[in-house]
């Protein structure tokens, strides 16, 4: 396993990576620098150019004496062969598939998209290794965003993936006991870091998230799968009556059809106490960004039942003016690409139809899965 990340005392940095291509593309050149130690973490990576150009850099890496560890899902990652892995381990590299499936514990994944390099530089966000995060989101490539982090957050951030990735390595033993501890807040002078996951307790994410809509007179929310627990609905829809206002995008193209169609049984409750909806139109909508007032969110996390209470996710909250300002303007020049849906229209749209598949998709979501991964969690538990 990966040597103990020691706590560092330099100031964190942010700075935002507004699209795939520039976020792939910058953590590629930092791949091709380490000097000491890779970390990656990630949901998905799928065989192409992209994953290729990556495990090159990082088999060379390996042979310059860089130490690197590579952590990926199980479930997400299921369409990439071991084999792919081959060349990176040969060349000396430590790799681990997240939670391989079973009948028993397939539910809990490992959403975390993660790198870290040297303990000096650490990337989050929503970039996955695949050909498809590649592009500026509105010509090419899905819409997708993240932060490059620097300073004191990072070798928290290193810490967290050598444990997942000892358990990972060691086996089903320790992995049963993966969850425990799993939701952590670590703070600094503007920003904290929440490690989410699952549990018989509500998750951090969900904590913290429905304290700031709480307290919050503008809310804006980009979130590629949207389907947020009453609770935080309820808090939303607070935010409309007190005069605030609520502006949410989301996919209008989807990967996932059936989160799309549960998202979508909302839109009627949510029109009606005035939040607005937009979807976004030119690609494959992926981001996660959520803005209550001047506190900014970028992570792994959507908005939906998975990532507040069933997936493993990390998130950094961030309570800066300055970058939550350049997040609105990420945000306003999504909005002109997103079409508005107006809440007449809609309600005239649906046909009974498509209200049994939107009423069936929500249930299979938002009931049947975490009820699935509860049972699975207790057996993890014993």
């Amino acid at each position: 396993m990966p040597p103990p990340a020691a706590p560092g005392e330099k100031t964190a940095q942010f700075q935002w990576l507004r699209t795939g291509d520039e976020g792939l593309t910058q953590m590629l050149q930092e791949i091709k620098q380490a000097k000491s130690s890779v970390r990656i973490e990630t949901y998905i990576v799928h065989g192409g150019p992209l994953a290729e150009e990556y495990r090159e850099a990082l088999v060379q890496a390996c042979r310059r004496g860089v130490k690197v560890w590579v952590l990926v899902d199980a479930l997400g990652s299921m369409s990439l062969p071991t084999a792919f892995w081959d060349p990176f381990v040969e060349a000396g590299g430590h790799f681990a598939w997240f939670n391989p499936i079973t009948h028993r514990r397939w539910s809990y994944r490992d959403h975390r998209k993660l790198m870290v390099l040297d303990e000096r530089v650490a990337f989050v966000g929503g970039f996955n290794i695949a050909d498809e995060y590649k592009g500026d989101g509105v010509n090419f490539g899905w819409r997708d965003l993240g932060m490059r982090v620097t300073g004191s957050p990072v070798p928290l951030l290193a810490r967290s993936f050598d444990k997942f990735f000892a358990r990972a390595k060691a086996g089903d033993g320790p992995l049963r006991r993966l969850g425990r501890g799993a939701n952590s807040v670590f703070e600094g002078p503007n920003w904290k870091l929440i490690l989410n996951g699952p549990g018989r307790r509500q998750g951090e994410l969900r904590r913290v998230i429905g304290k700031d809509i709480a307290n919050a007179q503008s809310v804006r929310l980009i979130s590629a799968y949207f389907l947020p627990a009453w609770r935080l609905r309820k808090e939303l829809l607070r935010v409309c009556k007190r005069g605030g206002r609520v502006q949410l995008i989301l996919a209008g193209k989807s990967d996932v059809v059936l989160s799309q169609r549960a998202s979508r049984r909302l839109y009627r409750m949510l029109m009606r106490s005035g939040v607005e909806i937009y979807e976004y139109q030119p690609q494959i909508l992926h981001a996660k960004l959520f803005i209550f007032d001047d506190i900014v969110y970028v992570g792994s996390a959507n908005l939906d039942v998975r990532s507040l209470r069933i997936n493993f996710e990390s998130v950094l909250r961030l309570n800066d003016p300055k970058l939550a300002a350049e997040a609105v303007d990420m945000f306003n020049k999504d909005l002109e690409h997103c079409r508005r849906i107006d809440p007449k229209t809609w309600r005239s749209s649906r046909n009974l139809w498509s209200k049994l598949r939107e009423d069936w998709a929500y249930f299979v979501l938002a009931k049947l899965d975490p009820y699935l991964a509860r049972l699975q969690v207790r057996f993890l538990r014993k």
